[in-house]
């Protein structure tokens, strides 16, 4: 499912965080991966200069590759395969254009790096990434305490799915049990009812109170049989599953604070649900949790052909 698996680095402590996370995912997908530092070269004037920057980017070039390579131990300690890359280029750009041309099923990446923590829920070249990647994505909240050894594979206790009762949505679902019945995790299914918007020009009839009630009711017993019968499927036996059925005029709000009531480690989804435009490359939902969510995130990206487009293309519109 997530082989080959894709690790960015840019040598800093907050970008390591993804190292224990990388390690557990890829043992259980028994997955390689593949460190990828990218350097940036400075573009300087007359020949002298040009020369002193091209030795001093070979002697970066050098200190990364040892950098990669020593770090590269802590997966092989794990059993895992692993190779290093270093390359030329624009970081946010080199990243996403190496995983599509080298069919990466996975990116593993720190919301924040070298730049240091911000206010903000992701650094702009996390974001860039993030915005252009052609492959699922597994973020990790630079924030977030994380353990010191890389080899650590109790992460994820208590993970939670959001389902819309879509086959698009279900995406997530192999992944994620096979992530849960290692880790032994407890999976916790999750769809939310929204209640339907009024016309607000003026007070809500009677009738209109119960249009919205019936509606409400119907959806509530339909999500509430699918939730069931997604839990009762064969893949799923003896993984704890837990559900929640939530209705409310506010998904997002409701998703948020249940993720904090439950204590959840992770939180899973498909990049786009029934109502996904395949115009963009994630739905409401997932850009949220991408931007406002504490948790780490993993969003199974649903239709990767439809993101085969230029970089270029993907952040100017």
């Amino acid at each position: 499912m997530f082989d080959p698996i894709l690790v960015p680095l840019d040598g800093s402590q907050l970008a390591e965080c993804v190292l224990p996370h990388a390690v557990a995912i890829a043992r259980s997908f028994n997955a390689q991966v593949t460190l990828l530092r990218i350097l940036e070269k400075n573009q300087t004037g007359g020949t002298s200069a040009q020369l002193f920057d091209l030795l001093n980017w070979q002697i970066k070039a050098t200190k990364a590759s040892l950098y990669l390579e020593k770090t590269k131990m802590h997966f092989q300690e794990a059993g895992l395969r692993a190779q290093v890359t270093v390359q030329e280029g624009l970081v946010a750009e080199g990243i996403t254009e190496f995983a599509q041309g080298q069919r990466m099923k996975l990116i593993v990446l720190s919301s924040h790096g070298r730049n240091g923590a911000t206010p903000w829920g992701m650094s702009s070249t996390s974001q860039k990434i993030i915005l252009s990647a052609p492959t699922s994505i597994f973020i990790v909240r630079a924030s977030q305490p994380h353990p010191e050894s890389a080899s650590e594979i109790a992460l994820y206790q208590r993970i939670l799915v959001l389902l819309d009762g879509s086959q698009r949505a279900e995406n997530v679902l192999p992944v994620i049990t096979q992530l849960a019945r290692f880790h032994k995790a407890q999976i916790h299914l999750v769809q939310v009812i929204q209640t339907p918007e009024m016309a607000r020009q003026m007070p809500l009839t009677g009738e209109d109170i119960d249009l919205s009630n019936r509606m409400v009711a119907r959806n509530q017993q339909e999500a509430g049989r699918y939730l069931e019968q997604v839990k009762l499927r064969s893949y799923l036996e003896g993984v704890p599953v837990q559900t929640h059925l939530i209705t409310s005029i506010n998904a997002a709000t409701e998703l948020h604070q249940l993720v904090e009531a439950e204590q959840i480690d992770l939180v899973a989804l498909s990049a786009h649900g029934y109502s996904g435009n395949h115009q963009w490359p994630y739905g409401s939902i997932a850009n949220n949790f991408i931007m406002y969510g504490k948790s780490h995130l993993m969003i199974v990206q649903d239709m990767p052909a439809k993101l085969d487009i230029s970089f270029r293309e993907r952040t100017e519109h």
